[in-house]
């Protein structure tokens, strides 16, 4: 597949404060909450492992120690992890990303959100040579009727008749990065300034997807995966 590139090297994104979900987060990073027996972000680790990757960045704050102990080098999932670290306040996601991208190498690479579960194969996800982002769209949750953007065959749009929901999986070049400066900022603005050049592109996934960010769906999550 010379015109598409896969990613290599794989970030999840842990270093959310997880206010949303207090009081479970009072002691507790929200990635290390647990959902069908095991925290959220060893879904992830299995998931990633399971479709070839390797290496993996994780980027922590709010009690970012826990996640390290939790984790410890990745070996146990046959992983090489690293982390960077986000002491103070979190540098939100753009910021995050920017922040690693010195561990993140020079190819595209995969970033997912932690504090979401699905069935996606990551083996499968790549991002065409032409594109800066390749996102991953789902159906409009009942949380978030109005989705974020729209598809318009491989090309991602701000605006369109029918509109999805970013999933929190996607592949970056670091030259989506270009010209920013350390400290915190949202993605957002990158990608909707890259999709007016159409820079960006991506999929529909039609398979299960759950944005665990409060206490009630994550225990509707727990309750789905204890019974599989």
């Amino acid at each position: 597949m010379g015109n598409r590139d896969k990613p290599e090297i794989a970030m999840i994104l842990a270093a959310g404060r997880g206010a949303r979900m207090r009081p479970l987060t009072d002691h507790i990073p929200k990635p290390l909450l647990n959902a069908g027996g095991k925290p959220l972000i060893h879904h992830h680790l299995e998931a990633l492992s399971q479709a070839g990757f390797q290496q993996v960045v994780v980027n922590h704050s709010y009690l970012g120690r826990m996640i390290e102990a939790s984790l410890g080098d990745g070996n146990r999932w046959g992983l090489s992890i690293r982390y960077s670290p986000e002491p103070g306040a979190a540098l939100e996601t753009g910021g995050g990303i920017h922040n690693a991208l010195p561990m993140l190498g020079e190819k595209p690479f995969l970033v997912v959100n932690a504090d979401i579960w699905t069935d996606f194969d990551y083996a499968g996800i790549d991002i065409p040579c032409s594109s800066l982002a390749h996102l991953v769209l789902v159906d409009n949750p009942p949380h978030h009727p109005e989705g974020d953007f729209s598809l318009a065959g491989e090309r991602v749009c701000e605006s369109g008749e029918i509109r999805l929901t970013f999933s929190g999986i996607g592949i970056y070049r670091r030259e989506l990065f270009a010209g920013c400066s350390r400290g915190p900022f949202a993605l957002g603005p990158l990608l909707k300034s890259a999709m007016a050049k159409g820079d960006v592109s991506g999929e529909y996934f039609y398979g299960i997807w759950v944005d665990a960010g409060t206490p009630e769906r994550l225990k509707a999550l727990d309750e789905v995966l204890g019974s599989r």
